[in-house]
């Protein structure tokens, strides 16, 4: 093949990562809290209006999310299915039960109607995915919440610079997690960063990101020692993760803004196909901003996406599906349990499809893309 491959997924550059590493070298701080973490989470801050504190994953935080609400043996936390193992894993470990509920079949965000039927007298969390970037429907979440007397928990993890409403997300809920996993928009290879919208809570996470410690009042000025004070573990990022991502986050705009093109090129190159009935487009709610985190199309059944996969593959391009619903895999049958039908999920994910989409793909990445997926939309499979 003399096309070079394009792959799902690349890891922009920014340019300077490298160059800041060596700094941080330089000057002799790698573990976490040094000059770097601090321009990240001022970044972070500026932009999501919120206190923010970096840590090594977003499992981490959304680990930190379950023990600051205190979530324990016998609780349950409501979720959609169709999310990532660390939704579910973070109120595992602390013994709780996650419910899986099923989702919205224009945006693939959380049923607000299956997560009220959801409710218990066991029910202590509602933990909202923002699926592809797009804002789960939180006005109807939070008041359901309000209502049980629920923490809401946003697993924001493909949430950065997409905003609901004018506001960032996770920033609506009491905590908010976000991913700089390889995968995402900005990334420093694993890290994460807690959104701490409550600031009654704020302290004790510091606490929590500490291995239980209060080192960082202590650094502070505020105790004259620090001491093991309460639970917690290794959460914070490391000073060396840290100076990679400020280098992504100072081109975070950028990168989204190209990520905009490509996701739009696709949009407006699939209409007639969709009109046709040959396909879905993703769906993007009026009032939210999305941030291109992802392209998907929805086939007409598993066996069209298989195909069209092997299509793209032959040629030189890579697609993949996305999550097995965890109501359905034998962990969540294990741990958790399904609440009322899963019909959306079951659907659209056996049909769904993710096209390449990263910043540095041109122009013609893009349109061989669009003309190899065109071509077996056209020939009827």
């Amino acid at each position: 093949m003399s096309e070079k491959r394009i792959p799902f997924n690349r890891a922009a550059r920014a340019g300077n990562e490298g160059a800041n590493i060596d700094r941080a070298i330089d000057e002799g701080h790698l573990a976490a809290d040094g000059p770097f973490t601090k321009l990240c989470s001022e970044w972070l801050e500026e932009r999501l209006g919120s206190p923010v504190l970096l840590v090594h994953s977003c499992t981490a935080a959304l680990e930190m999310s379950a023990m600051l609400e205190e979530i324990g043996p016998g609780d349950e936390v409501i979720m959609p299915s169709y999310t990532f193992v660390s939704t579910a894993n973070a109120f595992v470990g602390r013994g709780a039960t996650p419910v899986f509920v099923d989702v919205d079949e224009q945006t693939l965000n959380i049923d607000p109607a299956a997560a009220e039927a959801a409710l218990s007298g066991k029910t202590r969390a509602i933990a909202p995915v923002h699926y592809a970037g797009v804002a789960a429907p939180m006005s109807e979440l939070l008041a359901i919440a309000e209502d049980s007397g629920l923490a809401v928990i946003e697993d924001a993890a493909q949430g950065l610079l997409a905003t609901r409403e004018g506001r960032p997300l996770g920033t609506d809920g009491r905590l908010g997690a976000i991913s700089f996993h390889e995968t995402k928009n900005v990334t420093c290879g694993e890290g994460g960063a807690l959104v701490v919208n409550d600031p009654g809570l704020m302290e004790r996470a510091e606490i929590l990101r500490e291995k239980g410690t209060d080192r960082s009042r202590f650094f502070r000025g505020q105790v004259d020692k620090y001491t093991w004070v309460d639970g917690g573990s290794s959460y914070a990022m490391s000073e060396l993760g840290a100076a990679f991502l400020h280098a992504q986050l100072c081109a975070a705009e950028r990168f989204t803004s190209r990520r905009l093109e490509i996701w739009d090129r696709y949009h407006s190159a699939f209409e007639e196909a969709e009109a046709a009935g040959r396909v879905r487009r993703p769906v993007v709610p009026e009032g939210c901003s999305h941030n291109a985190h992802m392209y998907y199309l929805l086939l007409r059944d598993e066996a069209d996406r298989a195909g069209l996969i092997r299509h793209l593959d032959e040629r030189g391009i890579g697609a993949v599906f996305h999550y097995v619903p965890l109501h359905s895999s034998p962990g969540g049958r294990r741990f958790g349990r399904a609440a009322g039908a899963m019909k959306v999920t079951d659907d659209l994910s056996a049909r769904l499809l993710r096209l390449p989409l990263w910043p540095e793909m041109e122009d013609a990445d893009v349109d061989r893309v669009v003309t190899a997926t065109g071509a077996w939309l056209e020939s009827g499979r």
